[in-house]
């Protein structure tokens, strides 16, 4: 099957790649990287059903699971991970697994992603149940880890979508939804962390942040749910707060002290003008949407 794969098959462009300069290598891969947002716009009405899947899965109190191996668990890991920062989510909220553990982040691991067996046992590891939703990540659509592990979370009564870029594929006889974006040959025979990789990444942050936007993470596009971990994201949580309250940097600081660092409840304590306290039981009260607490309409 892996000589059918469109990702397997050599690329005509970039047959004399190795006689090329550095500018005509350039030149070439960003042609090819120019065909991918079309690729994945083509997939666009499966991700938004995705993204669905996801958002009911935290609204019930589920949890959004990568997996994958090689590259593909690694983008996986790389989403999964930048989503706390970034959201104010918890850490278990979304998880990263990649086949043979943390250590093949860095390292390949020989033959993790050919054991099925892994797959189950870091589901089973997760305690992953019918809430939570499954995203197997399998660029060449045939991975037996990635497979497995579909197989296992809808057994479980779980959502299960796959991620490939191969039309050719055994992901979607396990999964309810299958993305598929077509990038076509890579300009490395086979080397998907290349355009295989970018749409994968491409998809992941959509979906991702498609479902923290629904689950009121955002307030328009400001990242008002984010955790300020350093120096960048406290002096955004000041730069926000000023913006939505016309406050001095100096009183701006004084309100997130207060409020303990959490930006959507320094938020409404000054807009509702209530206690801090307060604006956190109201933000609870809308499930934590912001717009929601602003005009009024929580609880509606």
């Amino acid at each position: 099957m892996l000589d059918r794969l469109t990702t397997e098959q050599r690329n005509s462009a970039s047959d004399q790649i190795d006689s090329m300069s550095s500018l005509e290598i350039v030149q070439l891969m960003n042609a090819e990287d120019a065909k991918i947002a079309a690729a994945v716009a083509a997939e666009a009405e499966t991700i938004a059903a995705a993204i669905d899947l996801i958002t009911d899965a935290f609204l019930k109190g589920g949890r959004l699971i990568y997996m994958g191996a090689g590259t593909s668990g690694r983008l996986g890991v790389l989403d999964a991970s930048e989503c706390p920062p970034t959201f104010n989510s918890p850490p278990e909220l979304v998880v990263g697994l990649i086949a043979g553990g943390k250590q093949a982040l860095t390292n390949a691991i020989e033959g993790a992603e050919d054991r099925p067996e892994f797959a189950v046992a870091d589901l089973e590891e997760l305690d992953f149940n019918k809430n939570d939703v499954l995203v197997g990540i399998a660029t060449s659509g045939r991975t037996p880890y990635v497979i497995a592990g579909l197989k296992y979370a809808r057994e479980q009564g779980a959502q299960t979508i796959a991620l490939t870029c191969n039309q050719e594929n055994q992901l979607a006889e396990v999964a309810h939804l299958t993305i598929c974006p077509v990038v076509g040959p890579e300009v490395v025979t086979g080397s998907t962390r290349l355009k295989a990789g970018t749409a994968t990444k491409m998809v992941l942050n959509m979906l991702t942040t498609g479902a923290m936007v629904h689950i009121g993470k955002t307030y328009g596009n400001l990242m008002v749910d984010l955790r300020a971990t350093n120096q960048k994201l406290i002096d955004r949580s000041i730069r926000i707060l000023i913006a939505f309250t016309n406050l001095s940097r100096e009183a701006a600081e004084s309100v997130l002290e207060a409020c303990h660092g959490e930006l959507k409840t320094a938020i409404v304590h000054v807009k509702r003008n209530v206690s801090p306290e307060t604006a956190q039981e109201l933000l609870k009260q809308a499930h934590g949407h912001l717009r929601q607490v602003l005009e009024g309409t929580e609880g509606v």
